[in-house]
This record gives structure tokens, sequence and C-alpha cells, in this order.
């Protein structure tokens, strides 16, 4: 089956977090590992907000540019922009999470969901997708 990870769920790889055991089983239970074109990117941003000096922010960078290379991503093109509309429009997600989700879509079935934001997990599941998540009993 294929693991989607949004960028929420990439961060908790790295970020001694709640839920970052639950990421790294998941990774660790399956291998084929994709995410939007975006979610490096996002990644990288948000781990360099959290790095609390500049050798902390080089390792994070480090660990997470290896995991890049295992990673399946799916492009972010005019196809991939016209489906976030219409998820943004049926789900009320923001642009950024419809970008995320839109990719996704494009994969075939089955496909685990991964996320921590929970202004996905409805459209995900409206989707299709299995939502792997720490907050779905929140």
């Amino acid at each position: 089956m294929t693991l989607v990870l949004d960028t929420s769920a990439l961060v908790r790889r790295y970020v001694h977090a709640p839920g970052r055991d639950l990421v790294l089983g998941t990774m660790a239970d399956d291998g084929d590992w994709c995410a939007s074109a975006l979610a490096p990117t996002e990644t990288l941003v948000l781990l360099h907000r959290l790095a609390l000096h500049p050798a902390e922010q080089e390792a994070l960078w480090r660990a997470a540019r290896e995991d890049f290379e295992a990673l399946w991503v799916v492009p972010v093109d005019g196809r991939c922009l016209a489906r976030a509309t219409e998820i943004a429009a049926t789900y009320g997600t923001r642009t950024i999470d419809a970008v995320h989700l839109a990719a996704a879509d494009r994969l075939p079935r089955p496909l685990r969901y991964c996320t921590f934001d929970r202004r996905q997990i409805p459209a995900a599941a409206g989707l299709g997708f299995e939502v792997i998540t720490p907050l779905m009993a929140d």
C-alpha cells in the first residue's frame, strides 16, 4: 500500500514531539513513501523555524534530505492545481492543504494518508484515503 505524508507528518519524523512514534512506525511498515512536490520545501522551512541553533538546523536538514531521496514526489502541475481547486471548494480546506490532498488523489488506491493537521482529515476521509493520525480520537 502507498503511504502519503503531508508536511505535518514529515516534520514529526525529525522532531521529538507527540505522534513521532506513529510516523516512524507507519513509515517503517510501508516502504512506498509519497508526498506532494511542496512537502519537501515546507518541511525544510518548518525545520529551520524549529531548530534552536544553526548546527541543529543543519542536522535536521541533512536527515530530511536523505529521506527525500526515498520519497516519491507527486508533481504539482496544472492538473494537480485544478483538482486542488475542486477539493478546496468541496471540503473548505485551505489552498495549501488542498494541493497536498490533490497530489495524493492522483495516486492509485488503496493509499494511506498521514497527517497531523485536523483541517485535512475530513477531506482525506472524503476522498477515500485511509487516514493515519493521532487526532481521530480528539
